[in-house]
């Protein structure tokens, strides 16, 4: 496994952390469609929201935030229309998408295994990022 692929677990597991100290409770990770996927989706009440974690060594191209462009939230809604189709006793929920990104403040070394929780990174919850809006799923 790469550190990438290190880096976007270690973000997936703070985010679930943060959600669940907020008391949002895990109902899915990595759902796939053959649209995209959705890294957790998670609910509170009658709340259920689909997020996308984000974690990114410092760039000089985009912060992480900056780095989910319309196609990606288009593969989002879709993938969440799909899971809304195959599990039916969340319809009736209000939905939302929210993005969770992690931007650290300088490189990591690839060939070396980093304990990410020790570097600095700038934390960034957006709530409502985007809506379902169907001439935006059409495009």
């Amino acid at each position: 496994m790469g550190n990438s692929q290190r880096l976007g677990q270690w973000a997936e597991q703070q985010a679930l952390i943060i959600l669940q100290a907020q008391g949002f409770e895990l109902v899915r990770s990595n759902y796939y469609s053959r649209y995209g996927e959705l890294d957790l989706v998670v609910k509170r009440a009658q709340e259920l929201i689909f997020v996308e974690v984000k974690a990114r060594a410092m760039t000089h191209y985009a912060s992480a935030v900056e780095s989910i462009a319309p196609s990606k939230q288009r593969k989002m809604l879709k993938t969440a229309l799909h899971f809304l189709h195959h599990y039916e006793e969340y319809q009736h929920f209000c939905y939302r998408f929210d993005v969770i990104c992690f931007d650290f403040q300088q490189h990591f070394a690839k060939t070396i295994q980093h304990e990410f929780s020790d570097y600095p990174y700038d934390l960034h919850w957006i709530e409502n990022a985007f809506t379902f809006d169907q001439e935006f799923i059409n495009l």
